[in-house]
């Protein structure tokens, strides 16, 4: 099995304009994202920038990277509008097909980074988005006789309600507009949001919704994360500092060997072996597997498949002396 897992940065600019930008990593630089079926996105939000009503074809998780911002939520089948206020080190579920709005009220960028699985995409790879409104909204491709009859209206209003807004994907608000929009929670935050600052393992019942389980991984001063395997792929991003990964594949092969910083994503094939080493500045990665009950295995540590093996087994599999296997087991 080959694939080329050398960590990337985002390679496409998918949009960039006055109230932000969105940026993918595409099969052109990452093609293991076709291979792995799984998709990555970066948004951008400027002040009073403002991402249009839009939905994917994939299940997704959105974490803050940076600064603060006010989303819409509205899911399947559930046409209510959950407004939610998420911030750095909160990952929000976003599961396929419901509908998404984001905006950022504050004075500062905010950076979200978008990790998720793609087997359902139609764009292998990529999340494919399709937007309520804007120059590529999904009413444009109706006949004004039909938007006519579905919204009661009549041929101006409904040429009125198509192409009055001529923007795509981002626009920046004018400030008189930024005081009516939504600026509170009107539900219950823990249903939609997982801090991963503050909680160490998600909750499946979360995680059952997009199929995917999120984790914050923090590593000081050139620690090390002992290698260890996972029976679902894995997609990492480096959100600060940086380091060096090794990935171990099909036997014994190492299919990796890298340096990583801050911008970086990796993708790491199920059952592959992985570990981490951060640098003099340490290293954070947001780790998304692509499963709600992920399986793991770690090959070292004092929870290792080493540490668990009888010391006859591990004595006799490793041909060496007892008092080697003692220095191992301690």
């Amino acid at each position: 099995m080959e694939m080329n897992l050398k960590p990337q940065k985002a390679d496409t600019t998918i949009f960039e304009g006055e109230g932000g930008g969105y940026y993918a990593w595409t099969a052109a630089k990452t093609p293991v994202v076709v291979e792995a079926a799984i998709g990555a996105g970066r948004l951008v939000l400027q002040p009073q920038g403002f991402a249009l009503p839009h939905y994917a074809d994939a299940n997704k998780i959105g974490y803050v990277i940076q600064g603060s911002c006010t989303v819409g939520l509205i899911l399947p089948e559930k046409p209510e509008e959950k407004v939610l206020i998420i911030e750095k080190g909160d990952a929000i579920l976003c599961p396929i097909g419901s509908v998404t709005w984001w905006f950022n009220g504050g004075d500062s960028d905010v950076n979200i980074i978008f990790l998720g699985e793609t087997s359902q995409s139609y764009t292998p790879g990529l999340f494919d988005y399709f937007f309520l409104t804007g120059a590529l909204g999904v009413l444009r491709g109706f006949s004004t006789e039909f938007i006519a009859k579905a919204y009661h209206l009549n041929h101006e209003q409904s040429k009125h309600l198509v192409e009055s807004q001529a923007n795509a994907l981002v626009v920046k608000i004018d400030a008189g507009v930024v005081n009516g929009f939504p600026h509170k929670c009107n539900c219950t935050k823990e249903e939609y949001v997982v801090n991963l600052d503050t909680d160490t393992e998600s909750e499946t019942d979360h995680t059952e919704r997009v199929g995917l389980t999120p984790k914050l991984v923090r590593l000081e001063v050139e620690a090390v994360l002992d290698p260890y395997y996972s029976t679902t792929h894995q997609i990492m991003y480096v959100t600060k500092g940086g380091g060096r990964i090794q990935i171990v594949g099909l036997n014994g092969t190492r299919v990796l060997d890298e340096v990583v910083e801050e911008g970086h994503l990796i993708v790491v094939p199920k059952f592959f072996l992985v570990a981490l080493m951060a640098s003099d500045k340490g290293l954070e990665c947001l780790c998304v597997s692509t499963s709600p009950r992920p399986l793991t295995m770690k090959i070292g540590g004092n929870t290792s498949a080493y540490k668990a093996l009888s010391s006859s087994v591990l004595e006799v599999a490793l041909n060496v002396s007892p008092e080697f296997i003692k220095n191992i087991k301690s």
